[in-house]
């Protein structure tokens, strides 16, 4: 088979199919490898280890290759993204994860509709062929109580729905994370295996993982029950602005004089500047992360596309939803608080903060895979 004419994607169809590798098929596939310079270089992928790094994914892929229908996404382009971004994250992860003595906190950034959830569940199930504990954590699960933002909203009562800067329990967050930043890996071989002799009451912790209901009191949420787990050793903070750092004023004042949609009136300005100011209270929350991913939509707007698709599957499967008008006014808002030409482009131009950016294209599908330094450049 020649290079020009054998992909990637046919060679994991084989194998999905039931075909063993072939010798060729390693050759063709560290070529591969190399080929994507953004993505070679997001996972330290080079001429020296290019070989060893397939080998790695194709023992992986083989260890999950029983367990793919179970994975949340079912796309046309499911084993591209698979040999693509998730096998090389999962192990980047990993490494990085060796590197420490405690477990690893991955922040991962993004929008509605960016994949965020998605993406937490694949790595969940490679990462335990890898051996690793991991649980997901989502700023939505930091919310205050409904009788708190009930509160809030008598205060501020701009803040009409949860998610901006100011309705989450920060300190809450900041436990949580320092409980799991102090558990061990040997806590949860105590507990996978009642016969260790890793197994000491003083060892054992019980670590509550909050969780939100956003059902509850007729879809404006609050706590449920939390979830109780001893430890991990990968723990994936994910949410709309985890990570993200305020602006200077004068960078958000040039902002918001050119009117950015739906910004276009002065008390729109001011909700902009107070959530921005906001944002400092969040800094020590994420000044608790090791790590920083960025989904990163080709077009920010695409997510109201996203989010009215999304609505319409949930109404034909009978279930309630909002109409239109009423989703484009709930995204637009979020756009109002943190405007994301200015918030997450923000964060990717400091370069040093990013260590990983994914661009998700109009369809959903993953695009370039880079460091933010080299995205920048590219621009």
């Amino acid at each position: 088979m020649d290079r020009s004419t054998v992909t990637p994607v046919e060679i994991l169809h084989r194998w999905h199919a039931g075909n063993r590798p072939i010798a060729p098929d390693f050759e063709h596939l560290a070529f591969w490898e190399l080929a994507d310079d953004l993505r070679a270089r997001a996972f330290g992928i080079t001429p020296d280890n290019a070989a060893d790094v397939v080998r790695c994914k194709t023992d992986l892929f083989f260890s999950i290759l029983d367990e793919l229908h179970t994975f949340p996404q079912k796309s046309t382009v499911f084993l591209e993204t698979l040999w693509n971004l998730w096998l090389p994250l999962a192990m980047q992860l990993s490494t990085a994860k060796q590197s420490l003595n405690r477990p690893l906190i991955q922040g991962i950034l993004g929008g509605q509709g960016t994949g965020k959830t998605t993406l937490c569940q694949v790595l969940r199930l490679i990462l335990g062929k890898l051996g690793y504990s991991t649980v997901s954590l989502s700023l939505d699960d930091l919310y205050k109580t409904y009788a708190d933002r009930q509160q809030l909203q008598k205060a501020d009562p701009r803040l009409i729905w949860r998610g901006p800067p100011g309705t989450h329990d920060i300190d809450l967050g900041i436990a949580v994370l320092d409980k799991l930043r102090a558990s061990q890996t040997r806590d949860l071989a105590a507990v996978d295996n009642p016969k260790s002799d890793a197994l000491k009451p003083d060892i054992i912790k019980n670590i509550e993982i909050p969780r939100f209901d956003k059902s509850a009191y007729g879809g404006a949420g609050d706590r449920s029950q939390p979830e109780i787990i001893s430890g991990a050793d990968i723990v994936l903070f994910e949410g709309w602005f985890v990570g993200v750092n305020p602006v200077v004023d004068a960078k958000l004042n040039e902002f918001l004089a050119a009117a950015p949609f739906p910004i276009s009136t002065e008390s729109d300005c001011q909700f902009a500047r107070d959530m921005n100011a906001k944002l400092h209270d969040y800094l020590p929350l994420w000044n608790r992360l090791d790590r920083l991913m960025v989904l990163y939509p080709q077009d920010y707007r695409i997510s109201q596309v996203w989010r009215n698709q999304a609505e319409r599957e949930m109404m034909a499967a009978g279930k309630s939803g909002m109409s239109e008008a009423e989703i484009n006014r709930f995204v637009e808002y979020f756009w109002k608080a943190l405007h994301p030409e200015l918030f997450i482009k923000s964060i990717i131009e400091e370069g040093d903060r990013v260590d990983l950016v994914i661009e998700i294209l109009g369809d959903r599908t993953v695009g370039k895979i880079c460091r933010a330094i080299d995205l920048k450049l590219s621009h």
